[in-house]
């Protein structure tokens, strides 16, 4: 007789073992206070902290959410990769705006971002590609992504197609790839407490008639 599968409504975990996210303790901007949290995240062992779920919707509005990875941030944003004709591609192009979040589950902390996207320059595009290890500059050249495939068969062949193409030589990065940047209009900081009465503090663009960027507030959101 197979096992019954556990009741994910009866699992539970007070959340304790972290410091309190107070407001005499926050960074003077959202930049700060990521920077020193992402190191938090590093320094804690997690295995992949820069991975951060993406949310796009399409032109009617119906979302879709995967995982992608972090690639680089500053004050104008953070930035990902991607085959600009996937379907988070798509989206972004009919509908530039997204949502991330950093799923920091063992630190009991979490990282929300909302904002408008737009493509990074094709020299920075360029820039990182190089960086890649040739495996994966030449699966940007191999697989269509987000696509319907007949077997797995089609992607050893359209890797075998990009081996055959560029040899030894350079690879440059394919013209339908490159990367994007949510630039954001709030940043959130969730911090698990006790009760689930968790912290949350928000720093949002507070943009003001014949201000294009605004300033930025802070606010502690009830939780």
């Amino acid at each position: 007789m197979a096992e019954e599968a556990p009741s994910p409504a009866g699992m539970r975990r007070d959340y304790t073992e972290w410091p309190l996210l107070l407001e005499d303790g926050l960074a003077g901007d959202w930049t700060s206070q990521f920077a020193a949290w992402f190191a938090d995240a590093t320094t804690f062992g997690l295995p992949e902290p820069n991975a951060m779920v993406l949310a796009t919707a399409d032109a009617a509005g119906r979302p879709s959410a995967r995982t992608v990875l972090l690639k680089g941030y500053d004050a104008s944003g953070f930035v990902f990769f991607t085959n600009y004709e996937s379907r988070k591609g798509t989206e972004l192009f009919v509908n530039p705006y997204a949502s991330l979040v950093f799923p920091w589950f063992p630190m009991q902390r979490q990282v929300t971002v909302a904002g408008v996207v737009e493509r990074v320059s094709r020299a920075e595009t360029e820039e990182y590609f190089q960086a890649r290890p040739r495996g994966s500059q030449l699966g940007a050249w191999a697989s269509p992504q987000s696509r319907v495939l007949t077997a797995r068969a089609d992607v050893d062949a359209g890797l075998a197609a990009a081996v055959a193409r560029f040899g030894e030589g350079p690879i440059p990065a394919p013209p339908h790839w490159g990367g994007f940047r949510v630039i954001p209009d709030s940043v959130e900081f969730w911090q698990g407490r006790s009760s689930r009465l968790h912290d949350r503090l928000r720093f949002r663009r507070d943009t003001v008639p014949g201000d294009a960027d605004g300033k930025w507030v802070v606010e502690r959101l009830a939780p």
